[in-house]
């Protein structure tokens, strides 16, 4: 690696503060609590109908609260990966799409009939603002990758006499 490249890797290592950084942290916490709460409430709301054969949407709110629960986790517990905070955005942003497509024609009528989707549909529409600020703040894979190699670097000449 020549010296240019590895001043153009450290700056862009500088641009994107590192995972523990402060903001990211806090952003972290909250895309994960969200999630997770909108999880929840599609668990509450599922559950006591899954013997309804023919409403599919328990099952479906079952499936996607596990889900979303498993992209909180990986929030909380993975690298900053673009491409996680990109799907986390997405999944909380087409609960909202698909809860407005439901529900079109009466949509505060349906948000007034029941407090849970308010809890929900406000969880999500904070969760999509953090996991879209985590994907703006967060380095590119390239980065993260090289972060990776060089923690690995520096654990095998630790561990060498």
């Amino acid at each position: 690696m020549s010296a240019a490249e590895g001043d153009a890797e450290g700056e862009a290592d500088r641009a994107y503060a590192g995972r523990d950084a402060t903001r990211k942290r806090l952003l972290r916490a909250v895309a994960a609590q969200t999630a997770t709460l909108s999880a929840t409430v599609h668990l509450l709301w599922a559950w006591p109908r899954l013997g309804d054969p023919a409403d599919a949407r328990p099952y479906v709110f079952l499936l996607a609260g596990v889900f979303t629960v498993a992209v909180a986790v990986a929030t909380l517990r993975a690298d900053e990966y673009r491409r996680l905070y990109a799907l986390g955005a997405g999944t909380l942003g087409a609960f909202l799409v698909g809860y407005v497509g439901w529900h079109s024609g009466g949509l505060i009528n349906a948000l007034a009939a029941e407090p849970l989707a308010i809890v929900g549909k406000g969880a999500e529409i904070v969760g999509v603002v953090a996991f879209l600020a985590l994907y703006r703040l967060a380095p590119p894979t390239s980065v993260v990758l090289e972060r990776q190699d060089g923690e690995r670097a520096e654990g095998d000449s630790a561990q060498r006499p």
